[in-house]
């Protein structure tokens, strides 16, 4: 069920209204730049590298393009990014800049602030200063690889905090030609299931009665050890 969270930004375009700016460049911020763009939203991509932008702008991977310094709090005022409802601060390598355009940022309005972190030191700045929301692109997909290689009935996580997630899990052999009902997840397993993925397309709120079969997997939700527990089933 890859997207569960689409990195996040699914959340953020609910609205075909909201405007985003994407600061850095680099192969995640030219990435998230294009994703966005292809959702329809109006997209801002910013970068201090001509070479950069002018890729961008061929690749036509943004609404407007623009080359600016954006350690300069004067250049980020000038392109109006206050008016913008989300930021994304992809300049993952580069703490200090990252830091001041984050704490820019907010000095400017910007409703919410989305950072790269390289580290968790710099996880910790970048909240200090006032990011929102703070992602580890690299770590995430080091760590779900891990995941799928050791728990491969384990089909995708989408970590909600430090102890609880949401996942899709294959129905496990003891749960075929049962009922939902009769697996007692939520009283025997401490799992709430959300939706079961039936021939590619979801269900969402299953009903009681539903057979459970080998080709089906369910969408969970609860703590981590209790969805590695029924995945290990």
């Amino acid at each position: 069920m890859r997207n569960l969270g689409d990195n996040v930004f699914n959340k953020m375009t609910k609205s075909a209204n909201k405007e985003f700016a994407v600061i850095g460049l680099g192969r995640f911020g030219m990435s998230v730049c294009e994703t966005l763009y292809n959702y329809g939203v109006q997209v801002l991509a910013v970068d201090v590298d001509f070479k950069k932008i002018t890729q961008a702008a061929t690749d036509k991977i943004a609404s407007h393009v623009v080359q600016a310094d954006v350690t300069e709090p004067a250049a980020l005022k000038e392109l109006g990014i206050s008016e913008v409802d989300v930021a994304i601060v992809a300049l993952g390598g580069f703490i200090e800049e990252s830091v001041v355009v984050v704490l820019t940022l907010k000095e400017l309005g910007v409703q919410q602030v989305v950072a790269k972190a390289s580290s968790r030191m710099h996880e910790k700045l970048l909240k200090k200063v006032g990011a929102d929301l703070v992602i580890f692109p690299e770590h995430e997909m080091g760590a779900e690889l891990a995941r799928s290689l050791v728990k491969p009935k384990l089909q995708d996580w989408f970590e909600l905090d430090n102890g609880h997630s949401i996942a899709e899990v294959t129905v496990p052999e003891s749960f075929v030609g049962k009922t939902l009902s009769e697996t007692y997840l939520r009283s025997q397993h401490g799992l709430s299931v959300l939706a079961l993925r039936i021939d590619g397309r979801y269900k969402v709120n299953p009903a009681a009665n539903t057979v459970l079969a080998r080709d089906i997997s369910m969408i969970v939700i609860g703590e981590n050890t209790k969805i590695d527990d029924l995945a290990a089933m």
